[in-house]
């Protein structure tokens, strides 16, 4: 299921979710402009690399090789699929979160699901010596958050049956709940096994800490502003 546009209008323009979308495409243009060696090392110093991090507990890594790729992998990313998949979701879902939290409890909702995510992808596999890269955590917060928020709205939905493909539009909650359930089902049947490519784990961890912080953040809504036209 692809998202392709949902029927919520926000009453601001997205200045957050904009920035982000053009910061990430900057980088990856970046990232294209290095060689192999430099990207590798590139990836290596600002990506996850859970075995570095759980070393904090026993004194292998610092607390800056520690904290910095928390923040600093989610605007890394693998390939262009990588980057446009997550931002096609944050340009879908991210105005209406940021309309309902305001812009700077956006920032604070979209950093500290990244940065969950990754803890628990590196709580999936804390040895794990391939560092881990993407946005996906993160966006998966502002997932969570729009889950809470609008689970009324519809989402217009590309749907590939066998050789097919159709438009159908699919209640947000159901859509949602859907991609949870998948990213939980995938992420439980790799547990364990090494060399694993999908971060399953940081897209749980984002949606859950994006859902509770709509709760704890989201200020009470007077109105709801789903276009019906």
């Amino acid at each position: 299921m692809i998202p392709i546009r949902d029927n919520i209008r926000s009453r601001r323009f997205p200045v957050v979710s904009v920035s982000i979308i053009i910061i990430n495409v900057l980088i990856f243009v970046y990232e294209l402009s290095l060689s192999q060696g430099q990207l590798e090392a590139l990836v290596s110093q600002f990506g996850i690399v859970p075995r570095r991090i759980s070393g904090l507990v026993y004194g292998e890594s610092t607390l800056v090789q520690a904290v910095v790729p928390l923040f600093s992998s989610m605007f890394l990313h693998g390939g262009l699929f990588h980057v446009l998949g997550n931002m096609l979701y944050l340009w879908i879902f991210g105005d209406n979160v940021e309309d309902r939290l305001g812009r700077g409890k956006f920032i604070f909702l979209y950093l500290a699901a990244g940065a969950a995510g990754s803890l628990a992808q590196i709580w999936s596999n804390p040895v794990a010596a391939e560092p881990v890269i993407g946005a996906s955590g993160a966006i998966a917060g502002v997932l969570g958050a729009y889950f809470i928020s609008f689970p009324r709205a519809k989402v217009l939905t590309l749907f590939p049956i066998f050789f097919f493909i159709t438009f159908i539009e699919i209640p947000a909650f159901v859509f949602l709940f859907i991609w949870f359930i998948t990213q939980w089902l995938s992420g439980y049947a790799t547990l364990g096994i090494p060399g694993n490519m999908v971060a399953w784990w940081a897209h749980v961890g984002g949606f859950v800490t994006g859902a509770v912080g709509m709760f704890l953040l989201a200020p009470r809504r007077k109105k709801s502003y789903i276009n019906n036209s």
